[in-house]
């Protein structure tokens, strides 16, 4: 296969900031959060660009959205492409996004070389991988892989009590086709590192090995409200008290495991009634933990049980783990993995293997086909803030990795 294939750099940085220009945030970057307007538009112009290329598009009832450039024998599982285009609620311009543009680039850039594959190829949006509106993290893919019903994921609610699925209905991308159950080749997802590996070792392509072992949990904590005032402090039931202290040891958990490259986080308190003057009676606390072993992240989930007793004895409140979920305990597929390797070293690209920090769709469709990820670089390690940002010379070499391993993969 030719070394000197390569995808359209201006055109990709042309369609990256026709998106960093839809739900634009007050610092640069984006704010577009899962199934709200700025979405809608964004989903709306994928739509206009699968149009214009000529790539049937196809949503299912969770609002994934997949991009369809056909192969000469259209009965092979596909080899997909993908990632996401909802951010955080300060979020990054690249963050996902490259990852989805890539791809419908990789799918261009074969059409104006005239190129075929054997196997169609796929580009997939899917909805809700940040969950930073509704919890957990890359909650369609979750579903589309069989691991939690589509029922399920529509009755989540957000902080305002607002179900999935009236969401997503309000934005109209309500699909008819069914929530996974299908057979798919290979998928690949590329994203900027959201780590400074690549950065500072001034390396273009990480080959993603696997992922650190995490944990997530929603901690409720039961108080009373009562009078901030009069009310003494032996009857007081403070669930934000409650909520603090175990944030404090969750906090404390991460520092005692440091040196393990380990990491504990207090992300967010939701309170009621969250007024002055007033106790708290209910308090959610959203958590997580990340360990490059496994044996390390079941330490510190038991370190947090065993804490959570005393804080609750010290607020006079009821603590308790309301849910529970978990992701990253897996290496991606051997095969993907040796292909990247080899086609990287065809095209004198230099690479270094990494594990991901973060969550990623990635991570639940391996548990159903083989899967990889491309890594590229993102300016000192900057990520789910508005000051993101990449240098297009540094991300092509990864661009053009995925465009090539794809393809191999499409014609095998």
């Amino acid at each position: 296969m030719t070394t000197n294939l390569s995808v359209n750099g201006n055109r990709l940085w042309d369609t990256l900031m026709v998106s960093a220009g839809i739900g634009t945030g007050p610092r640069g970057g984006l704010r577009r959060l899962t199934l709200t307007e700025p979405d809608r538009v964004m989903r709306d112009q994928l739509k206009r660009w699968a149009d214009e290329g000529g790539y049937p598009l196809t949503i299912d009832g969770l609002g994934n959205m997949v991009l369809r450039r056909e192969g000469t024998e259209p009965g092979l599982p596909p080899v997909v492409i993908g990632s996401h285009l909802d951010t955080q609620w300060a979020g990054g311009r690249f963050d996902g996004i490259l990852g989805v543009l890539a791809g419908l680039e990789v799918l261009r850039t074969l059409d104006d070389l005239g190129i075929a594959t054997r196997r169609p190829i796929e580009v997939v949006n899917w909805t809700n991988e940040e969950g930073a509106r509704f919890s957990p993290p890359m909650l369609c893919s979750l579903a589309w892989s069989g691991q939690a019903t589509a029922d399920w994921v529509e009755n989540r609610r957000d902080r305002d009590g607002v179900r999935f699925g009236d969401a997503l209905d309000g934005i109209g991308y309500r699909g008819p086709e069914p929530v996974g159950g299908r057979t798919i080749d290979a998928y690949f997802e590329l994203h900027i590192e959201q780590g400074p590996a690549l950065d500072r070792a001034g390396v273009p392509v990480g080959i993603v090995t696997g992922g650190y072992p995490s944990c997530g949990m929603r901690i409720a904590v039961e108080g009373a409200t009562a009078h901030t005032g009069p009310t003494p402090m032996a009857e007081r039931h403070n669930a934000l008290v409650g909520a603090a202290m175990v944030a404090v040891a969750v906090n404390d958990i991460g520092w005692a495991h440091a040196d393990t490259d380990a990491k504990a986080t207090a992300a967010r308190l939701d309170l009621v009634p969250n007024l002055p003057g007033t106790l708290s009676e209910y308090a959610e606390l959203f958590i997580d933990m990340r360990a490059p072993q496994r044996e390390t992240l079941e330490t510190m989930k038991a370190a947090l049980r065993a804490a959570l007793p005393d804080c609750a004895a010290r607020s006079l409140t009821q603590i308790s783990i309301a849910e529970e979920w978990g992701f990253g305990v897996f290496s991606f597929d051997d095969g993907l993995i040796g292909t990247l390797r080899e086609t990287a070293a065809r095209l004198d690209i230099p690479t270094m293997d990494l594990r991901s920090q973060a969550g990623h769709d990635a991570y639940h469709v391996a548990r159903v086909a083989p899967a990889c990820m491309i890594f590229t670089p993102c300016r000192d390690g900057i990520t789910h803030n508005e000051a993101e940002d990449i240098a297009l010379e540094a991300t092509l070499p990864g661009v053009n990795l995925l465009l090539h391993a794809a393809l191999a993969r499409a014609n095998r």
